[in-house]
């Protein structure tokens, strides 16, 4: 065993309280722990090897031991909180919380941080804060920080080198670090601190600064101004009152926590009691398996989790004592300026509720991890594996273009999330753009005739060759998927997210390729893209020359193929719904003051266009007035 070799260094550490982290041969952190005394704490682990089969994997890999000696227990815990929200170790407990609330992420792990709404809370370095409910006011306070600190929103590369800053500027919503001429790194970072400090709650000092802009603005006749810092106010004012009503101490409000620990892994139900009535149930989930872990440790890991971006009530009720009790109480205590009380409720309505949720957590887990929902995991983790992507392809929006020889070209967008289909979020596009192609462009899959030099190029997956045939003008593919990807993720940029883990494109490399750059255009071309050809449902990447093949019976093959044709369905048959409008239209629509009413009353009288051709001003008159009708007969004798 590995841990035997750190035997001398264990047996020398102090018998105080503090935080002990575990690396391995390469330097990676993989457990981190808190002990009251480190000595005794650490040095059960020269014992522990036995039917544990991940504390067995720890002890084979633990390589190096460091340790960190803190005052008190309390302190310990924040300490080993905040390392495993840092560094992620594999042999921690991490938990995944199922609600979409958005948060507001302050992206401090970049040189130049950015305000973005994101819906899932992600150990990336990041300061996050929230959840914000409902969704607009996270996207209100986003903006909010424009405007009160000139915080930037584009998603450029920061060098302090661009000859004149951007319209944002301009519109004092930006203080412009891409001009170090007008701002510098550390005026930016002097802005980066104050919204750290806004989105963190410290909003009492922030009101008597905005109260004195406000006031100097308005003495100085600067109304508009004034004006702005007055809204700014009363929106921070409203996120205090929500962050202290949320937090009173009144009779009957308090969280519920139930548990269900099975060897697939873990399902935690939250049930938010706010004045004697559960208002809020959230669920805390792992996929992993959690051996030999028991409920104490899993519960402490997911209140630690739980109440990092949350405002503890008076009162956490959990079905049984998790480890470390005291500790906890008085963290809790700290962070929530108050009391907090952890208790195990024996009987009573109390006990009641927590066995309820504890029901409630069984059937999630249940849910979670029945056949079908294993699947689809098995299949998420093998994209991730051969796509090599950083995480868990979670979300993942699907493209596709349909057209028939350029007309009515459409095309639609859908959403996976965890293996399952979101119609909710699907969306569909009309193409805009006109671009030359050739005249016999790629029909639309299911109108293509066999053997035609049509299909031949849809399935080589390369962009048409340059050639001195005539060319109409209209949209193609690649140029249509440049269009829809560009519109789609722009509009993303402004919404601030969420983004997706994983774009699929219907089409080979050409189709990839007009994709990727619209995401350069945007500058996320960190987003990673696959397309998938049709026939031979073979996965092409950027990184990559040769295209990934996946066994016919892959689940990983069969998720993406499911998309593909659910974005195939939804985009053929909005082209449908197009081409019927089209083929609704007569030339009397296009007659200048010609409406429903005037069309209608003019194809019953004489029955068609050619009869409203052949009519007389007279006749025209009488059903249209006679103004109307020298514009109809006009209109026809201009046509051939």
């Amino acid at each position: 065993m590995a841990i035997q070799d750190l035997k001398e260094q264990i047996v020398r550490l102090p018998e105080q309280p503090g935080v002990y982290l575990y690396f391995n041969a390469d330097g990676e952190t993989i457990y981190i722990g808190k002990a009251r005394a480190l000595r005794d704490r650490v040095r059960n682990y020269l014992g522990a090897y036995g039917p544990d089969p991940k504390t067995n994997a720890l002890l084979d890999e633990a390589a190096r031991l460091e340790v960190i000696v803190t005052d008190s227990v309390v302190e310990a815990l924040a300490l080993e909180n905040n390392l495993i929200k840092q560094r992620a170790p594999k042999y921690n407990i991490l938990l995944r919380d199922d609600k979409t609330y958005p948060y507001l992420q302050l992206t401090t792990n970049e040189e130049y941080p950015r305000v973005l709404v994101a819906r899932r809370v992600a150990r990336d370095g990041s300061f996050y804060a929230g959840p914000f409910m409902p969704a607009q006011f996270a996207r209100k306070t986003m903006s909010l920080t424009h405007r009160l600190f000139g915080i930037r929103s584009c998603n450029e590369v920061i060098t302090g080198k661009r000859d004149r800053p951007c319209l944002e500027y301009d519109i004092k919503r930006c203080i412009a670090p891409c001009v170090d001429s007008l701002c510098s790194a550390d005026e930016y970072g002097r802005a980066v601190t104050l919204t750290h400090m806004f989105l963190e709650g410290r909003n009492d000092e922030l009101i008597k600064t905005l109260e004195m802009r406000m006031l100097e603005a308005s003495g100085g006749e600067r109304f508009e101004e004034a004006g702005q810092l007055r809204d700014a106010i009363r929106t921070v004012q409203t996120l205090r009152d929500r962050q202290q009503k949320m937090a009173t101490a009144e009779f009957g409000h308090r969280d519920v926590f139930g548990l269900k620990l099975g060897p697939q892994g873990v399902a935690i139900q939250v049930f938010q009691v706010r004045s004697g009535r559960v208002v809020e149930r959230i669920e805390l989930g792992s996929e992993e398996a959690i051996v030999g872990s028991g409920e104490g440790d899993v519960l402490a890991a997911a209140m630690q989790q739980f109440y990092e971006l949350r405002m503890a009530p008076p009162e956490v009720h959990v079905p049984s004592e998790p480890d470390e009790r005291e500790a906890l109480e008085a963290w809790l205590s700290a962070r929530a300026g108050r009391r907090v009380r952890v208790v195990v409720p024996q009987r009573g309505e109390k006990r009641g509720l927590v066995d309820l949720a504890t029901r409630n957590a069984a059937l999630a887990y249940t849910t979670r991890f029945n056949q079908a929902t294993a699947a689809q995991y098995d299949a998420l983790e093998t994209l991730q594996s051969v796509l090599a992507l950083p995480s868990l392809p979670r979300r993942i929006e699907c493209f596709d273009i349909s057209t028939i020889q350029g007309s009515e070209t459409v095309a639609s967008m859908v959403v996976c999330e965890d293996g399952r289909m979101r119609r909710g979020e699907y969306r569909k596009f009309r193409i805009r753009g006109s671009w030359p192609v050739r005249s016999s462009s790629r029909a639309t899959r299911g109108s293509q005739t066999p053997g035609s030099d049509v299909e031949a190029r849809a399935t080589s997956h390369e962009p048409p060759a340059t050639s001195t045939e005539p060319r109409t003008t209209g949209p193609d593919d690649f140029a249509a998927m440049h269009e829809v990807v560009l519109r789609r993720y722009r509009a993303l940029l402004e919404q601030g997210g969420p983004f997706p883990d994983l774009i699929v494109i219907d089409g080979g490399k050409g189709q990839l390729s007009a994709a990727y750059d619209a995401l350069g255009e945007l500058g996320l071309a960190n987003l990673v893209a696959v397309g998938i050809a049709k026939k031979e449902e073979l996965l092409y990447t950027r990184d990559q020359a040769d295209p990934i093949a996946l066994a016919r019976n892959d689940a990983a093959l069969l998720l993406v193929q499911r998309m593909r044709d659910e974005a195939h369905r939804f985009a053929l048959t909005f082209h449908r719904q197009a081409r019927a409008m089209r083929d609704l239209r007569s030339e009397l629509d296009d007659v200048p003051g010609v409406g429903p009413r005037r069309r209608r009353a003019l194809l019953t009288k004489f029955g068609s266009v050619a009869g409203v051709r052949r009519a007389t001003r007279e006749e025209l008159a009488a059903t249209v007035g006679a103004k109307l009708a020298d514009v109809v007969l006009a209109f026809f004798a201009s046509r051939p």
